[in-house]
């Protein structure tokens, strides 16, 4: 592992074990607490190696960043004391097994999508559905998803390049805080499936320049990226509002395609006779239809006149 790796991969493991740390008062965790007067946020280093059954010195060297050698007993403790959710334990032995040398071979992730996917998608008539990379990169749509995200598809940022990308829109675009009407919220999750995916694919350096410009471009963004927040992506309620149809409630799923790493399925499932199902109709009938949506990055983005 290069120098510069090795920095930025310890300077992640400290961040975040020493955010995951400050949230925790040690009411929390159980502890008693001791005067009034503590000059820290959160737990001390020492309460949680107390928590975690380790020496206070080697807690020291893991938050300094150094997890090579860590067991996976060692690890467990760690995530049980600083009472780290699924999203966050998966994260910290991402980190873990990225400081590994048998663990810091590039992780594939798929760059177009499958002809069987194209048609599952082409078939899927009645509902908005999708297909994204980690990085936010919608590869391919149905023409219902395409109608539904046509606030996406139609931003000025993606007229003269490609692929259209959400995280792009949502922080870039002024459009993206009328198109989610829970931005914040919006904003939040993003920023977390992202922090999560550098744990699984630290060496995705299309990744890395996404995170870049973002965070160069984007104060939101940059405030979020330091929070150092992790979080799975895999079901959930959107709440958007369509130029044509108005304010929806739209459950999710995201279902990842074993067989094409790094691509998932989105697709959303309004309650029967509800009035997002009767809106994904007229949406339906107002673009027509038929088969459609070529991978995105196979054809050009409009420009918006509006």
């Amino acid at each position: 592992m290069a120098d510069t790796d090795r920095r930025t991969l310890a300077a992640e493991v400290r961040e975040f074990l020493s955010t995951r740390r400050a949230r925790i008062t040690p009411e929390q965790a159980g502890l008693p607490v001791y005067g009034v007067n503590r000059r820290v946020v959160g737990l001390r280093r020492e309460e949680v190696a107390l928590l975690a059954g380790m020496s206070v010195d080697y807690y020291i060297r893991l938050e300094r960043g150094n997890l090579t050698g860590a067991s996976d007993s060692v690890l467990d403790a760690l995530a049980h004391a600083l009472q780290m959710d699924e999203a966050e334990r998966t994260h910290l032995y991402d980190l873990a097994r990225a400081a590994t040398p048998s663990g810091r071979r590039a992780t594939v992730t798929a760059s177009r999508v499958r002809h069987t996917i194209l048609r599952l998608l082409d078939s899927m008539t009645d509902v908005p559905a999708y297909v994204r990379n980690a990085r936010f990169d919608i590869l391919a749509a149905n023409r219902l998803g395409r109608a539904l995200y046509a606030p996406v598809f139609d931003s000025p940022l993606f007229a003269r390049r490609g692929p259209v990308n959400s995280a792009r829109f949502l922080f870039l675009d002024p459009a993206g805080q009328e198109f989610w009407t829970d931005w914040e919220r919006g904003a939040d999750d993003a920023v977390a499936f992202l922090r999560t995916e550098t744990g699984r694919a630290p060496h995705d350096k299309a990744l890395t320049d996404l995170i870049g410009e973002l965070t160069t471009k984007s104060d939101d963004f940059a405030r979020r990226w330091a929070r150092h927040d992790v979080k799975f992506h895999r079901s959930g309620v959107k709440n958007l509002h369509h130029p044509l149809v108005g304010d929806l409630s739209l459950p999710y799923e995201a279902m990842d395609l074993p067989a094409d790493p790094g691509l998932r399925l989105n697709f959303y499932t309004p309650e029967p006779d509800s009035r997002e199902r009767e809106a994904l109709g007229l949406l339906a009938s107002w673009a027509g239809s038929g088969t459609v949506v070529p991978p995105v990055n196979d054809r050009p983005h409009p420009r918006r006149t509006d």
